[in-house]
């Protein structure tokens, strides 16, 4: 059993970044799966539940823009907070002045989209899904969210709102005739291998799957998880 939801999200910078570009950020063309999943989670996530992202449409053209962003060069690791976890006290601060770093970008600017998912039960789970689908519609059409949407990096914040909700009549839009959906945009193009999502069967280790992408008129197909290769 499943019920499926759809959103539209917009905002002024994304940046999808391609696994391949280590050094510095560079942006896949369009949102990932990964990324449209991680918008539906970011309104209602709860153990007992999973998202699965089936379409994105792009509905604004794909265009670029070069940024220099402050960075930082490392992390603390993750050694060092076990340490400090097993000794009840330890030093983990990250001093920003001594790991700086400045790094350009390739990103996308003035973006949206509409994104299609799929609100399933985890397996095992017996509660009534129309439980959850209720919870995420409340959520979404008061723009209540557990954290802030974001595009790609969690500094390029997210705008959205529910475009239709499962647990409504078939004809239910919140969009008005004042406010009509935008439709796709006409492009049609081969965008190559794109990361679908992460594969946490081991958790220690969560291994990247992929997807021969494609985008015909605007609208990209996800295929199911288990269609993708590693």
């Amino acid at each position: 059993m499943s019920s499926c939801f759809c959103l539209e999200v917009a905002g002024p910078f994304a940046c999808f970044t391609r696994p391949e570009m280590k050094v510095e950020r560079v942006s896949y063309d369009v949102m990932t799966p990964s990324a449209a999943r991680a918008v539906f989670e970011s309104i209602l996530w709860k153990p007992a539940i999973r998202w699965r992202v089936q379409r994105i449409e792009v509905l604004k053209p794909i265009r670029w823009i070069n940024l220099r962003r402050n960075e930082v060069s490392a992390v603390v690791s993750t050694r060092n907070v076990q340490q400090a976890m097993a000794a009840g006290s330890g030093t983990l601060g990250l001093y920003i002045e001594d790991e700086r770093q400045q790094r350009a970008g390739y990103f996308l600017r003035d973006v949206a989209y509409r994104i299609h998912a799929e609100l399933a039960l985890a397996p095992g789970c017996t509660e009534p899904l129309v439980k959850y689908a209720e919870m995420f519609t409340r959520r979404a059409r008061k723009g209540q969210c557990v954290n802030q949407p974001y595009l790609g990096c969690r500094e390029f914040a997210a705008d959205f709102r529910l475009v239709t909700a499962a647990c409504a009549p078939a004809d239910f839009r919140l969009i008005t005739a004042d406010t009509p959906p935008a439709p796709a945009i006409e492009d049609t193009r081969e965008l190559g291998w794109m990361l679908h999502d992460l594969d946490f069967s081991n958790p220690v280790d969560p291994q990247p799957r992929f997807f021969n992408a494609k985008m015909e008129r605007g609208v990209v197909q996800v295929p199911p998880f288990e269609e993708t290769r590693g």
